[in-house]
């Protein structure tokens, strides 16, 4: 256990695409699936989901490529369910001359990795399940509702297929605050559940997750991600700001009430949007940046 978090190596893992964004990463059947979106640029232009492995984590392949005709597809998320396949969840996308216009989200299975269903629309029109965590047989994902920095509204959902959803209950912010957004879940020993929810809010619920306590950091985030440690220790990777100016990958301790910036990667730009993985004591982070000129995808071993 490192006393400050070490970088151990960074390494360019993917850069075909023309923009190569938005990752998450997964460690499964003795093999690494990390998973982004292929497009462009940033929006709004049409993207695919692609997944690659690796044995290794070194050397990768393309394992597939997910894409519904003129559907932006974008920010997959990987999870494994209780019968062991793979799932998948997007967001996915409707623009019309070039503005956004709407969206639901979208799921797809694989026993394999390699051959995928068909991505299924679930929800209503507008919303966005972001992150899927399974917890005792049950999936549980926040969706945000709403376009634009405000109003923005996040409603917690679980599910025990993937495909049929129940609400369970909305987030209200303190002082009518309505900026809830992209959100992680994680679902703590004691039944406590925990909330990274981006700008800056972090939210803790007992069950049945219905009433929130809330603590809003002083870091503004993008694409909020967080792990429970073996040892306990809380670990979050998101898009915040450099000391110096400008955009970074930040790695942050965390608590259920607090959120401290203690590592900046190799990253600028348009960044961050992290997978995160313990494996054999380390922290296995996929991420992009676009600091060396094109938007490409990242892999950081970091000892924590």
């Amino acid at each position: 256990m490192a006393t400050t978090p070490n970088i151990i190596s960074v390494a360019n893992i993917w850069d075909l695409g023309m923009h190569n964004a938005f990752t998450d990463l997964l460690h499964f059947d003795d093999r690494w699936w990390c998973t982004f979106r292929e497009a462009e640029d940033h929006g709004p232009s049409i993207g695919t989901v692609r997944v690659i492995c690796s044995e290794d984590g070194a050397n990768w392949q393309s394992a597939a490529v997910l894409e519904e005709q003129e559907v932006d597809l974008r920010d997959p998320k990987l999870s494994v369910t209780p019968d062991g396949r793979l799932m998948l969840v997007m967001g996915g996308c409707i623009y019309g001359s070039g503005k956004f216009g709407t969206r639901s989200p979208r799921i797809a299975f694989s026993q394999d990795g390699i051959s995928w269903t068909a991505p299924q629309k679930v929800l209503a029109e507008d919303h966005w399940l972001w992150r899927v965590t399974w917890h005792e047989g049950v999936a549980y994902s926040v969706s945000k509702l709403g376009e634009g920095a405000n109003p923005r509204r996040g409603f917690l959902y679980s599910s025990t297929d993937g495909l049929d959803w129940r609400w369970i209950s909305e987030f209200f912010l303190p002082d009518d605050t309505w900026t809830a957004s992209e959100t992680t879940v994680h679902i703590m020993p004691d039944e406590t559940m925990v909330a990274l929810v981006r700008p800056d809010w972090i939210g803790t619920s007992r069950p049945p997750y219905i009433d929130w306590q809330w603590t809003q950091i002083g870091e503004k985030m993008g694409g909020p991600n967080f792990i429970r440690w073996s040892d306990g220790r809380l670990w979050a990777g998101a898009r915040g700001r450099h000391p110096q100016g400008g955009a970074a990958m930040v790695l942050s301790r965390m608590t259920p009430t607090s959120y401290e910036p203690v590592l900046w990667l190799p990253s600028g730009g348009d960044c961050s949007y992290p997978g995160m993985v313990e494996h054999e004591g380390v922290l296995w982070l996929s991420y992009y940046s676009s600091h060396e000129g094109k938007t490409s995808i990242y892999m950081a071993q970091i000892e924590v």
